[in-house]
């Protein structure tokens, strides 16, 4: 796909914004995971990914590189690959709904304010969805130029179409929409704009973290108040991780799979990890392959 890197801008509505402390002793912390037993005649492999970073940080370690290369197919949160799909995403970015008119003026007027913080302003933005704002927070507190930017599911699809590898999505489009309504209505999201200069700095505990592959504090410090309540944890973290689950088998059982997923789905006791573990089969993180 020539233009496959523009795309990379689609999986900012799913970017997860966590805190991370210094790199953990625990042998279960890393970013690649592999999956056997239950029936499986070849294990499959579940990334944890970190979705955008700046060219001077980004990194796939050589192992997820051969994971990739030892399974059959690449299933991402959303099949990129699907031109239905890649139009529906577009459409989630307008809405025929003015923001404005669903704030008072005051609100508005807020709302304007925080925007030109952001390189924009109202009457650019209120044709926008409240996901399309909700993108501006990972565009602003990711500190280099767009140009600069890398966007770590993009580059193994690269990888995956380069390698003629069958590529699935484990959830559409309209689903993820669904869940980040749920999760962050246009108030909401308003607030987390407000957050403008913590994102920026949280973004940079992260990179280290996910460097160190301390997947744990990514997902413990994933729940920070501020950032995610509990009812949008279940929509954002614990709703679509049993709804994979429930697809992965499947998925597995046909071939073996590379499942490429953000890094905060991964731990907690309704992390994907978890959760096939309750359904007999065997994880162990992979050090080197």
């Amino acid at each position: 796909m020539k233009n496959l890197v523009k795309l990379g801008f689609a999986v900012l509505l799913s970017s997860t914004f966590t805190t991370a402390k210094a790199q953990s002793t625990n042998p279960e912390n890393s970013t690649l995971w592999e999956v056997s037993g239950n029936g499986l005649t070849k294990p499959s492999y579940i990334a944890g990914t970190f979705h955008t970073m700046c060219s001077s940080d980004f990194e796939i370690k050589s192992k997820v590189m051969k994971a990739l290369e030892k399974s059959d197919n690449f299933v991402m949160e959303v099949n990129y690959t699907d031109p239905a799909e890649m139009a529906t995403m577009q459409k989630m970015y307008q809405t025929d709904k003015k923001l404005s008119d669903q704030l008072t003026p005051a609100e508005a007027k807020e709302l304007d304010k925080i925007l030109n913080d952001y390189g924009t302003d109202l009457k650019k933005m209120d044709h926008s969805s409240s996901q399309a704002l909700y993108s501006l927070i990972a565009l602003k507190s990711t500190p280099c130029p767009q140009t600069e930017m890398k966007f770590y599911e993009i580059e193994l699809l690269k990888n995956a179409i380069k390698s003629k590898k069958k590529v699935y999505g484990l959830e559409k489009v309209e689903e993820q929409l669904t869940s980040i309504n749920k999760a962050y209505d246009l108030k909401a999201v308003i607030e987390q704009l407000k957050m403008g200069k913590e994102y920026e700095i949280l973004l940079k505990k992260m990179v280290v973290a996910f460097k160190n592959e301390d997947v744990a504090s990514l997902y413990t410090h994933f729940k920070n108040d501020k950032i995610m309540n509990a009812k949008q944890e279940k929509a954002m973290l614990t709703d679509r991780n049993n709804n994979w689950a429930e697809k992965m088998p499947e998925i597995m059982k046909k071939e073996s799979s590379f499942f490429a997923v953000g890094g905060a789905h991964l731990m907690g006791k309704n992390g994907v990890i978890q959760l096939l573990k309750s359904k007999g089969y065997t994880l162990k993180p992979v050090s080197s392959l």
